[in-house]
């Protein structure tokens, strides 16, 4: 689609905020309004459409394409979509460690354990760490606990967790950042721990670097949305 507006603006409507182009609302590609839960939010997301120059691309408009996400998909069957993500506790990035090498062991130690102590804190869902690659089951309570945590929220917070999860691989660092519990850029470098690692024995090439630079940004959009609901 190529820009055909001249003004952007946001409406206060009953359950949010619309975006107007030259005073029509936006619509979601579901045919919705795009109506944003809060101000801030609705401002960005302006923002994303201000910022068009030629033609939409939707790469550079991720907090749009969450919200449509949490418009169309998300709030029709929000239990299912948060079942799926309570799914990622059952194999936790968190919970596989490195049997070799110690410093290796340590780093990971040091740096997801306290984000365990954390979940088994905060939710009364303990969980059991392995080494190696092998499937280890979770306790079915702390699986059931993690489930209701993200069953309770709304659908653009899971609209907001959806990248945070799967690009981390870890449902406990997506609910840390959510809650506040520990700053993105410590989850960031917690769930890039092995790969860092790997990079400073064996070095980078550019295609990983290229898939980390996308990883990333889909984390920042994630972690946005979070500041701006």
């Amino acid at each position: 689609m190529k820009r055909f507006w001249k003004d952007v603006a946001t409406v206060a409507v009953d359950g949010g905020h619309d975006i107007h182009l030259d005073g029509r609302p936006v619509r979601t590609p579901g045919r919705a309004p795009l109506t944003l839960p809060s101000p801030a939010l609705a401002q960005a997301v302006a923002e994303e459409w201000r910022a068009v120059d030629k033609d939409v691309d939707p790469r550079a408009m991720p907090l749009t394409g969450l919200a449509n996400a949490a418009i169309d998909r998300i709030a029709a069957d929000p239990a299912t979509f948060a079942a799926g993500l309570a799914q990622y506790g059952e194999s936790d990035l968190l919970c596989y460690r490195a049997d070799h090498p110690l410093e290796l062991q340590l780093r990971q130690q040091a740096s997801w354990d306290p984000l365990l102590d954390w979940a088994k804190t905060r939710y009364g869902a303990p969980l059991v760490t392995a080494t190696g690659i092998m499937h280890r089951a979770q306790p079915p309570a702390s699986l059931t606990a993690l489930s209701e945590a993200v069953a309770a929220r709304s659908p653009f917070e899971l609209a907001a967790l959806s990248p945070l999860v799967t690009v981390s691989g870890s449902l406990i660092a997506a609910l840390a950042l959510l809650e506040r519990a520990a700053t993105p850029d410590d989850i960031w470098s917690a769930i890039n721990l092995d790969e860092d690692w790997q990079v400073e024995h064996w070095g980078e090439d550019d295609l990983a670097r290229q898939a980390r630079a996308t990883r990333h940004a889909d984390f920042d959009a994630g972690v946005r949305l979070l500041e701006l609901l």
